[in-house]
């Protein structure tokens, strides 16, 4: 798989086209392994925290922003919306630099975005609140945190969930 003139390890380029296969980001079963947290499993709705404090700078739209931009300072911490499982950590998705998911149910997924450092990695358990990485300008031309949520596969607008007006 060729993609920015770079080529993609297999490892990569397997997992790149996997999330795709999901639906971009989807809800879909993750290999046999550790499960996410106690009580983050069936739930079919998550309770999320905003995961950095900035202003936003662009809002989901559901078609060029599948999220919304959050403003900060390179460094500032970027912290886990909801508890859940690492299952992605790295560049390989062109638009998304230095990208974590976590799934935190069937349901749920959440992405953070254009990080400069991640300080978790793949199978993590990760605690609500928890700083997982550094915010950057990874992928993108200023320093930002592009936030997702994805309910079953499907990017949903971020801030009624922020706000606990969502199910």
């Amino acid at each position: 798989m060729h993609q920015n003139n770079l080529f993609l390890s297999p490892r990569s380029t397997a997992l790149a086209l996997a999330i795709v296969a999901c639906g971009l980001l989807a809800a879909c079963t993750t290999p046999s392994g550790p499960t996410p947290p106690a009580g983050t499993t069936s739930r079919p709705a998550a309770e999320f925290i905003r995961p950095a404090p900035g202003a936003t700078l662009t809002r989901f739209d559901g078609n060029r922003n599948k999220g919304i931009d959050i403003a900060g300072s390179l460094g500032d911490p970027v912290k886990a919306s909801a508890d859940g499982r690492v299952v992605y950590v790295g560049g390989d998705l062109r638009g998304y630099g230095n990208m974590v998911i976590v799934k935190h149910n069937e349901t749920f997924l959440t992405a953070y975005a254009h990080n400069n450092v991640i300080l978790v990695k793949e199978k993590d358990v990760v605690r609500q609140g928890q700083t997982i990485a550094e915010m950057g300008k990874s992928g993108t031309d200023r320093v930002k945190l592009h936030f997702e949520i994805r309910k079953q596969g499907v990017a949903v607008n971020p801030e009624p969930y922020l706000n606990g007006r969502a199910r």
